[in-house]
């Protein structure tokens, strides 16, 4: 079997998940929504913004990756 140096690239199928959100919280988003739209002049749907914000904050939560290095049969990959 040839070796390439790029490793099969991981599943990428979008998993659906839905959640409720309180008001306060859903018009934050929703301001955050106008503002990214004036700075970057282009429009993007909350929805769309949401698991991006998401996976910045994950990403970004020490406390966390320490944590998560010591769970049994965590997946370690980049969001």
């Amino acid at each position: 079997m040839t070796e390439l140096r790029l490793q099969k690239l991981p599943d990428r199928t979008p998993i659906k998940v839905t959640i409720a959100l309180m008001p306060e919280l859903h018009a934050a988003l929703c301001d955050y929504a106008e503002v990214y739209r004036d700075t970057y002049g282009e429009a993007e749907p909350v929805s769309e913004l949401i698991p991006q914000m998401l996976a910045a904050f994950v990403a970004s939560d020490r406390g966390f990756a320490k944590a998560r290095k010591n769970l049994p049969g965590s997946v370690q990959r980049h969001v």
